[in-house]
């Protein structure tokens, strides 16, 4: 999934898009800072990512599985959600949509 986020980061940031990664370790040793830092390096992320330890971000989005996309409007509320890989026509699609819509 990340080199559609990539992507989508590159393309519709100018447009008003904030891609957020949260980064919630399945293992101990994913929960280093240091290895997320060199992790976003290597992949080449270019968006900010949280690291989500404790599973609060996890917790408050409903994520049951990983990945989850979700994207959520201007005022706060979340419009869309996708569990897996897929779906990145419909999700930019949806990326579109919520751009164009007042704020």
């Amino acid at each position: 999934m990340i080199p559609q986020l990539r992507a989508w980061h590159e393309r519709y940031e100018p447009t008003g898009l904030t891609v957020v990664g949260v980064h919630s370790p399945e293992f101990l040793w994913e929960k280093s800072h240091d290895r997320v830092v060199d992790a976003t390096r290597r992949l080449g992320v270019r968006y900010p990512v949280v690291q989500d330890n404790d599973f609060a971000i996890w917790r408050r989005f409903g994520v049951r599985a990983w990945p989850t996309l979700v994207l959520v409007d201007r005022k706060g509320a979340v419009r869309y959600r996708h569990i897996g890989e897929g779906e990145y026509e419909e999700t930019e699609a949806m990326i579109r949509r919520l751009l164009a819509e007042e704020g």
